[in-house]
């Protein structure tokens, strides 16, 4: 399976947030997976990365010239697209990966999961999206979601919706389970 992973790249964050990217990486490599992610050094992405690499994992790194001019391209890669900015980034992970797995993060990463869900939305694609609510990160989104379907701004019977799970365990269960 092909995981994309969407998470934090910076690196002063809380240790307990950045050991995250070193369980999900370490376990999609000793499952056999292929990782997904945006090709930068720094955060959860060098974790990720990197654990995912030293468990066997196939890496694939997919990041546009900016990131490249920073001084910030991974060089674990077994792969790596170079895309011409963060809009063909977003679309090249989508289609390189099954599953997308969202982690803590920032802006960025809050960009990749609405762009994922709302293409998913209109059909552009049915993959999966999980999202790690890691000690309740995510729950002021959550809120807005359900003040956004309160309000009908969201149908309450829409035909796709990312999946918010409170643990690893959760999330490692609900990869296994997912329906490709």
């Amino acid at each position: 399976m092909r995981i994309a992973v969407y998470c934090s790249a910076k690196d002063a964050i809380p240790e307990e947030y950045l050991s995250l990217g070193d369980v999900v990486g370490k376990w999609i490599g000793e499952h056999g997976h292929t990782l997904v992610y945006g090709g930068a050094t720094g955060g959860l992405m060098s974790r990720v990365s990197n654990a995912a690499k030293t468990a066997g994992a196939h890496v694939v790194g997919v990041i546009p010239p900016r990131i490249i001019a920073c001084g910030r391209k991974a060089n674990n890669c077994d792969y790596l697209i170079e895309v011409t900015n963060i809009a063909e980034r977003k679309q090249r992970m989508r289609d390189e990966s099954d599953i997308i797995v969202c982690l803590p993060g920032s802006y960025g990463t809050l960009d990749e999961m609405m762009d994922a869900t709302s293409s998913a939305i209109i059909g552009e694609h049915h993959k999966p999206t999980f999202v790690l609510n890691y000690k309740g990160f995510y729950e002021p989104l959550k809120q807005q979601i359900a003040l956004m379907e309160e309000l009908n701004f969201i149908p309450g019977q829409q035909s796709y919706k990312p999946v918010f799970v409170d643990s690893l365990n959760e999330l490692f269960d609900a990869i296994l389970n997912c329906k490709l």
